[in-house]
């Protein structure tokens, strides 16, 4: 397998490959590791049942989903990474606002995998964490340095390992007669509901930012329909039940770490199996640490582009990688304290800072530009989308501020989320302020002739090739 080429720059059709149900095994292991443990382990911390706990992992997982299944259509239409793609709304320049957070987000995830990996070693075969930390993030890079392909052919094996371990664990929580609870009125408690369903949305929101990276390289007429299918759940699966894993083995097994309490769990059941789960679920975090390094490279190139003009090169990238790589375990290094209740905070700000940046992207795709865009044009210093735009940024304020009032985090309650005795609502306000606001501000954008102008800077992008908009 060769060191993948492409880095941020477009991928032309002569060199698209693939199948759309692909998409399918790369999601899946992506949802179905170690780190998605502790997503569904949130609500029973503050208190909930296992059962209405499950309802609230596969209500937010099914609408956090939803919107990252949609991104994962742009891959093949636009043949662009995720990020770069924000351009046209936002600007040049004004993307860097997103840019910028999202490279929180893959630091932020990165660094809690690698203590999460730390921990689970010194569970096996106690190894000391911090060495396990660094030889971690050092073959997560090996995967992400020969990129797109490898991590694809990575996740494939890997997802059918965790369905068998993931299969034959919730049989046995089932012959265990797992205490589940039931779902009263009675029993439920509105905070660590919420608390959870939108932890679980989050986790599933998170991936927006990166989907297209793994999809620009199918060929345009796979479809949009098949491309959100098989996406939505792969991830959707693998998602909702390792969250409920996660929230399985806190029950069996309360009081203690996240890996501990999967290889007691699992050797409750059959006997060496917390072990093989929990190694296999340890690999899907190594794939997913590769994933969170080579979509952080690719937003970083994205910045430095949008400040200086930078060359698409695969040296680029792979010092971009080492990079962000050497951030994650600085961060990763100075983690202290309740893994939880840290990743549980920091899935919530991720909510916050993408919600609007998803609503914004997903309405100018399919409801503004309906998905013509000009590749050309949004690689040029001085192209047609400009340095700075107003509408995109301007919406982006107006959601989050919306936002505010609602926030509910281990270190600030919004006023509305205290009334509501700290139920936090923030994302289904800052959807449609995002959404509506965006609509309103291209109200004034000729369209038609934005359109004609794009396609005819992109005339000769694929030889003998018309470039169409949105297509199914």
């Amino acid at each position: 397998m060769q060191i993948e080429t492409r880095s941020i720059d477009y991928v032309p059709l002569a060199e698209r490959h693939g199948k759309v149900w692909q998409l399918s095994s790369v999601w899946f292991a992506g949802g179905a590791q170690l780190g998605c443990l502790a997503t569904g382990v949130v609500g029973i911390a503050g208190g909930l049942n296992l059962a209405w706990n499950t309802v609230a992992i596969v209500l937010g997982s099914a609408l956090g989903t939803f919107f990252m299944a949609f991104h994962s259509t742009q891959g093949p239409q636009l043949g662009l990474p995720q990020m770069i793609q924000s351009r046209p709304q936002f600007g040049r320049r004004g993307a860097l606002l997103v840019w910028g957070m999202a490279l929180v987000n893959y630091v932020g995830f990165n660094a809690f995998s690698q203590v999460l990996a730390g921990q689970t070693m010194q569970e096996l075969a106690g190894i000391e964490p911090h060495l396990t930390l660094v030889v971690f993030t050092g073959a997560a890079m090996i995967i992400a340095v020969f990129g797109h392909d490898s991590i694809h052919a990575v996740q494939r094996p890997l997802s059918y390992l965790l369905i068998l371990c993931m299969l034959v664990f919730s049989i046995g929580t089932i012959v265990l007669q797992v205490p589940f609870g039931d779902l009263s009125q009675s029993s439920f408690k509105t905070v660590p509901f919420l608390t959870q369903l939108f932890a679980a949305t989050a986790y599933q929101l998170s991936w927006s930012i990166y989907v297209s990276d793994y999809s620009r390289y199918l060929p345009r007429d796979v479809g949009v329909t098949a491309s959100f299918l098989w996406t939505y759940f792969g991830a959707l699966l693998g998602g909702a039940w390792m969250m409920e894993v996660g929230a399985l083995v806190t029950v069996m097994n309360p009081h203690i770490e996240v890996a501990a309490a999967v290889l007691k769990s699992g050797d409750t059941v059959v006997h060496g199996l917390g072990t093989v789960l929990l190694a296999a679920a340890s690999g899907g975090l190594l794939t997913v640490t590769a994933i969170n390094l080579y979509g952080g490279s690719l937003t970083l190139l994205s910045a430095a582009d949008s400040i200086q003009p930078i060359r698409y090169t695969r040296r680029n990238r792979i010092y971009s990688l080492i990079l962000i790589g050497a951030v994650s375990t600085a961060v990763a290094l100075l983690l202290r304290g309740d893994y939880v209740s840290g990743f549980s905070d920091l899935l919530t700000i991720l909510l916050y800072i993408f919600t609007p940046w998803t609503s914004i992207n997903l309405v100018d795709f399919y409801f503004v530009r309906r998905g013509c865009y000009s590749i050309r044009e949004i690689f040029r210093d001085d192209g047609m989308y400009g340095q700075w735009n107003w509408r995109g940024l301007v919406a982006y304020a107006a959601g989050f501020t919306a936002m505010i009032p609602f926030f509910s985090t281990g270190f600030y309650v919004g006023p509305i989320a205290r009334h509501l005795g700290g139920a936090d609502l923030a994302m289904i306000v800052g959807l449609p302020v995002s959404a509506i606001t965006y609509l309103l501000a291209c109200r004034s954008m000729d369209l038609v002739a934005e359109r004609s102008r794009a396609i005819e800077a992109d005339r000769g992008l694929d030889p003998d090739e018309p470039r169409p908009g949105k297509q199914d």
